[in-house]
């Protein structure tokens, strides 16, 4: 008998992350759970009843290059290489480029988002390749279609995972390893319940994680979660630069650090 696909998934102890854990179990899938907090992870992996056949805790902080690969090569001496590998672990704080310590939160963001993304992704590139199979699944936001004033670090950090994994499919191409770019909308998580705005088209973390299946299952590049938001990014795209500016001003502002 086969073994059931692995999939791994980093920031998964809560919101997307576990929605999307939860949803690849349902679907039959072995779990490899990454993430800094084991202990709430476990926690749900128990709740779910999943034992060690079907579920393994990795801690790791992706901002951290090193830690994050040796979660990875853990993975593959315990469960072997993934089938589908998702790069979910992400942190969203707003910033002020007048302020000094805005900057070492801009630093982290991307420590965090882009070079934790990419560094999860590395240590199965080869193993993928050889096997001739695999899917890369990093996920960036809507965020990433036009800045917005106080996102500058979560924008700037979500537009680089879009042109990164640009980059790596193309790079990926005609090897078998699948590369797939999902912008989350508004989510219900513990993460967007701090914002102070108004979050059009807000969708459950489990709805998400059912449509970002589907969406990894039937091989698309890159896909808008819910479609409704893909509509309002694309026309905001388009308009001018004035008329942008002049349609945020005075929209309230991500929390900042300590804010």
């Amino acid at each position: 008998m086969s073994q059931l696909p692995l999939v791994l998934i980093t920031g998964a102890s809560s919101g997307i992350g576990q929605a999307l854990a939860a949803r690849f179990a349902q679907a039959g899938y072995r779990l490899a759970l990454v993430a800094r907090r084991t202990d709430d992870t476990q926690a749900w992996a128990d709740a779910q009843g999943l034992g060690k056949d079907r579920c393994h805790i990795y801690g790791a902080d992706v901002s951290e290059t090193d830690s994050i690969v040796a979660a990875a090569r853990a993975c593959m001496v315990s469960q072997g290489v993934p089938d589908v590998v998702i790069a979910n672990a992400g942190i969203s704080v707003g910033m002020d480029t007048a302020e000094r310590d805005d900057i070492d939160v801009m630093a982290r963001t991307f420590a965090t988002n882009n070079t934790g993304l990419a560094a999860t992704f590395h240590p199965f590139v080869t193993s993928m390749r050889e096997r001739g199979h695999g899917t890369l699944v990093g996920i960036a936001s809507v965020a990433a279609i036009r800045g917005l004033p106080g996102h500058g670090a979560y924008c700037a950090s979500k537009a680089a995972v879009v042109a990164y994994c640009e980059s790596l499919r193309g790079e990926l191409r005609g090897s078998g390893v699948a590369v797939v770019t999902l912008l989350p909308g508004y989510v219900d998580t513990p993460l967007t319940r701090q914002n102070r705005y108004g979050m059009p088209f807000l969708m459950s973390a489990e709805a998400f994680a059912d449509q970002a299946f589907r969406a990894i299952q039937g091989g698309v590049s890159y896909r808008v979660i819910p479609w409704q938001m893909g509509v309002v990014a694309k026309l905001l795209r388009l308009l001018p630069d004035p008329l942008f500016d002049r349609l945020l001003a005075g929209r309230p502002r991500k929390h900042r650090q300590n804010r």
